[in-house]
């Protein structure tokens, strides 16, 4: 599956530019004009009036053109073409493509916008329901719940993302829907994942730690018969509920145990991915800047900014985190560095969380404003907010 942004190609073409003329006009590399074409990366905010000049459109014109993004596929089976118009018929060969189709967009997450993942996400999810509702045989009907649960956790992470975690209605009917179809076929392991995402949105969308704290040990419960792995990511997010209360002791308790998950995680862990040393890292850190211990939380996250280069949308997060440590310490000259890091994440990849982080710690330079490396920084969150 391949992604490619063809009215910005189109733009550039009407403009009688090459990909090569465009990047000598604007001084770049004609490779970083091919990635935006295939919505690799985006331009970054400063250069985007020079672009739009170049293109001679508007700002939102060529919003619009970054904002439509079409994943390129193969060509659905003619064993697929047919399920849909005879659903009772689909065979667990089609599964397998709706998995695959899952598959493929579930790994583009961390490194596309979720603004042009959810259209093509969105166009399987109905699929998938769509078929599960008309199967006839029982087995295929159950591993259609499978990619269902799947699909729904996906869709709810998307419609948070482009929502800016202000919807939390929407995400937590998809988690619903994926609770439920984990609670029919009795998968824990799904059920417990599900139920962590609504913690997700508990914590960090409505605020409710508390809440957050109970999703998350229910999860924890759920997984226990399962996967330590999905244990030991749930009992992360119950120490940072206790960390957004200011427990510390409870919150440091949960952390043993979640690091006591990792001598457990088997080869047959299906949750393996998602419990990682970098994982554990980024939310210790995360919870020791919630206890108001900024010193503890540096250096912790300073290793863990390095470690998820591949995972843009949870280095943001990390960014962020690290860059609302330095400032509380009064590491000015650093925090500023890190903070342009953190614009630079969210600029490509416009994840939800990493936003926030970053208007966070913009809020908290506010007391530096009449610098002028403050006013570059409030300079780029601003071009940042005109570009969402």
């Amino acid at each position: 599956m391949a992604s490619k942004r063809i009215r910005l190609a189109q733009r550039r073409k009407s403009a009688g530019f090459t990909q090569e003329t465009l990047a000598e006009h604007l001084g770049v590399e004609r490779s970083t004009v091919g990635r935006w074409e295939s919505a690799e990366t985006e331009p970054q905010a400063w250069l985007r009036p020079k672009l739009a000049r170049a293109f001679k459109i508007t700002s939102d014109e060529l919003q619009a053109a970054l904002d439509d993004v079409t994943i390129i596929q193969a060509r659905p089976s003619e064993r697929m073409n047919y399920a849909l118009e005879n659903p009772a018929s689909a065979d667990l060969m089609v599964v397998a493509y709706l998995h695959e189709r899952l598959r493929q967009l579930d790994e583009s997450y961390d490194q596309a916008s979720s603004t042009s993942l959810l259209g093509p996400a969105g166009h399987v999810h109905g699929q998938v329901k769509f078929l599960r509702e008309n199967a006839a045989n029982p087995r295929v009907r159950r591993a259609l719940y499978e990619v269902e649960a799947d699909s729904a956790t996906l869709m709810g992470q998307l419609v948070w993302d482009v929502s800016q975690r202000r919807d939390h209605h929407a995400p937590l009917t998809y988690f619903g829907e994926a609770l439920d179809a984990a609670q029919h076929i009795r998968d824990p392991s799904i059920e417990s994942y599900a139920r962590l995402r609504m913690g997700f949105v508990a914590l960090y969308g409505e605020k409710n730690p508390t809440k957050g704290v109970m999703l998350a040990q229910q999860a924890a419960q759920v997984a226990k018969v399962a996967s330590p792995s999905l244990t030991g990511l749930s009992l992360l997010h119950v120490a940072e509920g206790h960390a957004m209360t200011g427990a510390l002791k409870e919150c440091e308790d949960a952390l043993k145990k979640a690091d006591a998950q990792f001598d457990r995680v088997g080869l047959d862990d299906v949750a393996a991915e998602y419990y990682t040393v970098n994982e554990f890292n980024r939310l210790t850190g995360s919870c020791y800047l919630f206890l108001n211990l900024p010193e503890r939380a540096e250096p912790i996250l300073r290793t863990t900014t390095r470690a998820l280069a591949a995972k843009k949308k949870s280095q943001a997060i990390a960014l962020g985190n690290l860059t609302l440590a330095l400032i509380r310490q009064r590491k000015l000259d650093e925090a500023a560095a890190t903070m342009h890091r953190t614009i630079d994440a969210v600029e490509l990849t416009r994840g939800g969380g990493g936003l926030n982080l970053a208007f966070s710690a913009g809020r908290e330079l506010r007391q530096w404003r009449n610098e002028p490396w403050a006013q570059d920084i409030n300079d780029r969150l601003l071009a940042l907010m005109a570009a969402m």
